[in-house]
């Protein structure tokens, strides 16, 4: 038969512009099953990460077959054409319908038929055989169900998958030594690798324990430590006792000079001697003499006695046997059985199976316990494949209810640009300033998403928000694309409602200053200048305050003087520095006038229709500036750079235009139709006499200008 060399007949798409860029226009399960077709650079993101998303949990989690915590294009590509090997009728992916009808199932391919069979076993065992479509919610319920019986195909056994209570109680006591993992219940159970990590360290231990080369020596157990440090302290001793006896042997004037010194004895003679401890231990351990055998009960320095009396009772009695007289010989002996049980417990297997103790794990081998619990868990391994083939039925289930709406926010960004639905990454809304901000994004770290965020040229507050008395804690970053930020700053408080309706309250923390609209630049200079001016203002009434309290303070001080205390004469009147001073002032005063009338007189001499014209440019001249780089930034406003800064990898310009922008902040207004009534109790009363003082004196001068100002010109 000649190979079938035939290539797929290329999709026909439909692309929407939006954001600067073309998008794809996913509305038919085609449409998803050619995803794979469609070129990696129109889509719209590459990845995105499965936590800090407002999108099913459980979907997500099926679709990230690596368990990386990110989709990516392939796990989306290959999520749509599994479904569609599932599926007769492909129409079912973007039907949107809450269930999956059972007669759309394919049972020709070897997918479908697994999933149709899982697919009818859950229904009738949810009594539901009769059904024509499975839902999200049935799968839950028959996993209810499925969960508590006791084998589910986990590979993780529990207490409850046993009527042994001998087994019940091994499978107890290997949780406690080694810990648990989870069945798929919830309950804690053990799955394979630690019944044979269990079984391995009981081996092992046991080995250790058993060891041939340890003989019938054994000090006791609660005791071991204590007899261990008493035999390093009192040894030292004991060889010194043995090696003065092998002097004494060796030279009989030795046996003499070996014990204890007459100068010795008379020194401690005349003392308390229970004050006269370290003294009393320099002396020998006992009388020395050859050939050299040591009384264990009798004839021990004082000071050695109790000492002597336990070692016997910890160590020697278990090595060598209840013993009162320890000769030479006997001693080697000892010291080598205790060297070697030392080397025995260094090599002592750190292990918690310990704690059940010697005759517990031998048990455990001569009952072949081990032996049991494994055919527990390969009798539930056994049923993985009818588990497996239930979780492919909700994913299939949760595939067509949700693929196609994760499509339409991974692929494209249709959602968040047609404005018929959140986007799954908008988090919810935020209510600040008399304004509604839709453009919020759930943030972990502000200090990082702001290095990136910066570049979106998009005006953004971060704000901690809080429930349930701080129990509860998330931080946002919310898009301010509409109004001013006269009244933004860090400390604000707003109330911010999640996508389930929640409230939390709602503080900024820190802001990322950008152009938010053309009327706020042009306002901006004006602002700036009012508030330049009106800071000045504060400053010099300030200072003329302070001028004025230190003036009186000095007036009370002198007024307080002695009242027969000499006047210093005053200055005479000088005439010439007062004329300069005058002549100075008034020169600035002249020439004040004289640009004032120079522009006045340009701006008269021009004709009527040249003055909107003057005046316009100066608007430009001020406003100008601002509103260009205004222009400019708002032009490059980005979502992406949004959006890579929680973790996508976004594929397009994805820009934030200003009518669009407009869209995403709302600003308070009166709900059509309202009644308004405009009287104010407190509205701060009107002085039309300082309107027409103002008009009047403008007229004088601008007629008094006119006439000097235009004739001193001519």
């Amino acid at each position: 038969m000649p190979e079938n060399t035939s290539t797929p007949t290329p999709h026909q798409w439909k692309f929407f512009r939006a954001g600067g860029f073309d998008q794809v226009q996913l509305e038919s399960g085609e449409d998803l099953l050619a995803l794979g077709q469609l070129d990696k650079k129109l889509w719209s993101a590459l990845s995105c990460p499965v936590a800090g998303v407002e999108f099913d949990l459980r979907t997500l989690q099926l679709i990230d077959t690596d368990q990386d915590g990110h989709i990516r294009v392939p796990e989306i590509v290959a999520a749509a054409e599994w479904a569609g090997r599932c599926l007769k009728d492909r129409a079912v992916l973007a039907a949107g319908q809450a269930g999956v009808p059972v007669a759309a199932i394919n049972e020709q391919t070897a997918e479908g038929e697994r999933v149709l069979g899982a697919v009818r076993t859950i229904l009738d065992n949810l009594g539901k055989g009769g059904n024509q479509s499975i839902s999200v919610e049935d799968i839950a319920s028959s996993e209810t169900v499925m969960n508590q019986i006791r084998f589910n195909g986990d590979g993780v056994i529990t207490p409850a998958a046993t009527d042994d209570e001998r087994l019940k109680e091994w499978l107890g006591q290997i949780m406690q030594c080694l810990g648990s993992e989870p069945d798929r219940s919830g309950e804690a159970g053990i799955g394979r690798d630690l019944l044979d990590r269990f079984a391995a360290e009981t081996a092992a231990w046991l080995e250790w324990n058993d060891h041939a080369a340890v003989g019938a020596g054994r000090l006791p157990e609660p005791e071991r430590e204590e007899a261990l440090a008493l035999w390093n302290r009192v040894r030292p001793k004991i060889d010194d006792y043995f090696l003065r006896c092998g002097m004494a042997a060796f030279d009989s004037r030795a046996a003499i000079a070996m014990n204890s010194s007459d100068e010795s004895l008379a020194a401690l003679a005349p003392r308390n001697l229970t004050e006269a401890q370290e003294e009393m231990a320099a002396l020998p351990l006992a009388a020395v003499a050859a050939p050299g055998a040591l009384d264990l009960r009798q004839g021990l320095n004082p000071a050695w006695e109790e000492a002597v009396n336990r070692l016997r009772q910890m160590v020697v009695k278990p090595f060598i046997g209840d013993t009162e007289l320890l000769t030479s010989d006997e001693w080697l002996q000892l010291k080598l059985a205790v060297q070697d049980y030392e080397a025995w417990w260094r090599a002592k297997p750190e292990t918690t199976v310990a704690e059940l103790g010697a005759d517990r794990l031998r048990a455990w081998v001569t009952d072949g316990v081990q032996t049991q619990l494994g055919e527990l868990i390969d009798q539930d391994l056994a049923l993985a494949p009818a588990f497996e083939a239930m979780i492919e039925a909700e994913r299939l289930v949760r595939y067509c209810r949700d693929l196609l709406p994760l499509a339409n926010n991974f692929v494209s960004f249709r959602d968040f640009y047609t404005r018929r639905s959140p986007a799954i990454f908008q988090a919810g809304t935020l209510y600040l300033d008399g304004r509604s901000f839709e453009l919020c994004i759930t943030v972990t770290d502000v200090a990082k998403h702001a290095l990136l965020a910066n570049l979106s040229r998009v005006y953004l507050v971060y704000c901690d928000c809080t429930r349930n008395g701080g129990a509860d804690k998330i931080t946002i970053a919310a898009a301010i694309t509409d109004g001013d930020s006269d009244q933004l700053l860090v400390g604000r408080n707003g109330v911010f409602f999640d996508r389930k309706g929640q409230d939390w309250d709602a503080s900024i923390v820190r802001i990322i200053d950008h152009p938010i609209s053309i009327r706020q630049a042009f306002w901006s200079p004006y602002k700036r200048i009012g508030k330049m001016v009106g800071e000045q203002l504060q400053k010099v009434a300030a200072a003329r305050s302070r001028a004025a309290e230190e003036k009186a303070a000095i007036g009370m001080m002198q007024a307080g003087q002695k009242k027969d205390e000499v006047k210093p004469a005053q200055q005479a009147f000088d005439a010439g520095k007062f004329a300069g001073i005058f002549a100075a002032i008034g020169l600035a005063i002249g020439a004040i006038g004289t640009a004032l009338a120079s522009i006045l007189t340009g701006f008269l001499k021009l004709a009527w229709w040249q003055m909107p014209l003057a005046l316009c440019g100066v608007l430009v001249l001020i406003s100008g500036p601002s509103i260009v780089i205004a222009w400019f930034k708002l032009r490059q406003r980005n979502l992406g750079r949004l959006l890579d800064a929680t973790g996508w990898a976004v594929n397009s310009k994805a820009r934030i235009n200003i009518p669009f922008g407009r869209s995403l902040t709302a600003l308070a207004k009166l709900p059509q139709g309202a009644a308004r009534s405009l009287s104010d109790p407190y509205e701060e009363k009107r002085r039309p006499w300082l309107a027409w003082l103002i008009i009047a004196l403008a007229a004088a001068a601008t007629i008094l200008l006119w006439r000097y100002g235009y004739q001193a010109l001519r």
